[in-house]
């Protein structure tokens, strides 16, 4: 019992770091386009603390243009960052000490299949956020993707590297050959996965397919977490990427100050 409560308490604090239900609906970037609001919609999960409902919440105002909203709406779970995504998709969040996964599709998602081991991955259009703590058993991952293309948090890999849990071989450096990356600072890169590559986009839970992935990858908090957003989506969608991807380094940006 006392282990299960201490998890609870982590990923409360964890929660309201990354922007919790309650606090990124409240967040608004720092633009001068002009606001409007997109409907919530509450995503259930599962994980190391059991099963927790869909979450309620208020509408979330974003920095997009009006026909932009009428297409979107804002996805939250229990823990972990939200996401913009088509309006009318399904959503369904994992999580753990080391992290969380939320994950929305215009496909229905079972639970059981994302909690199976022998699950390797989604195959359609999907949006994912993950975040990986760097303070716990997720600072593997948030080293893996520094080691490929954050060099100004190196010593962070090098030291997981050299407690010997995971060979060194795990964690290559510099970028993917085929990933086009677009630097936004020195905890900020871009990246479009092409499609039938290996990538940033398929260090997630997408599995490669005919179609590209695109996102960001952050890295944030004293902890050195890492925030990483990877979507697939049809080309009807793809002129969303651009207001996705920026509203979750807005909410990562607020979210440290």
């Amino acid at each position: 019992m006392k282990k299960h409560n201490l998890l609870l308490a982590g990923l409360a604090v964890w929660s309201a770091f990354c922007g919790g239900p309650e606090i990124l609906s409240q967040t608004a970037p720092a633009t001068s386009t002009a606001m409007n609001k997109v409907p919530f919609v509450g995503c259930a999960s599962d994980g190391q603390a059991g099963p927790q409902a869909a979450p309620t919440g208020p509408s979330k105002a974003v920095a997009i243009s009006a026909a932009a909203a009428e297409r979107l709406a804002w996805y939250n779970a229990q823990y972990g960052p939200g996401v913009l995504a088509p309006r009318g998709w399904h959503c369904f969040s994992i999580y753990g000490s080391d992290g969380s996964n939320l994950f929305v599709s215009p496909d229905a998602i079972d639970s059981k299949t994302l909690l199976s081991v022998d699950w390797k991955g989604f195959t359609g259009q999907v949006i994912e956020i993950s975040v990986s703590s760097g303070g716990t058993s997720g600072r593997f991952e948030v080293a893996k993707v520094i080691a490929r293309v954050f060099p100004a948090y190196k010593q962070f890999a090098q030291n997981v590297i050299a407690e010997g849990i995971e060979p060194a071989s795990d964690f290559p450096s510099g970028p993917y050959a085929t990933d086009k990356l677009t630097d936004r600072g020195k905890n900020i890169v871009e990246f479009e996965t092409p499609a039938s590559t290996a990538g940033l986009g398929t260090d997630s839970r997408l599995l490669p397919n005919a179609s590209p992935i695109d996102g960001v990858a952050i890295i944030t908090g004293t902890d050195t977490d890492l925030i990483q957003l990877s979507a697939r989506v049809s080309a009807k969608d793809r002129d969303l990427i651009r207001l996705i991807v920026k509203q979750v380094e807005s909410d990562a940006t607020n979210a440290t100050q």
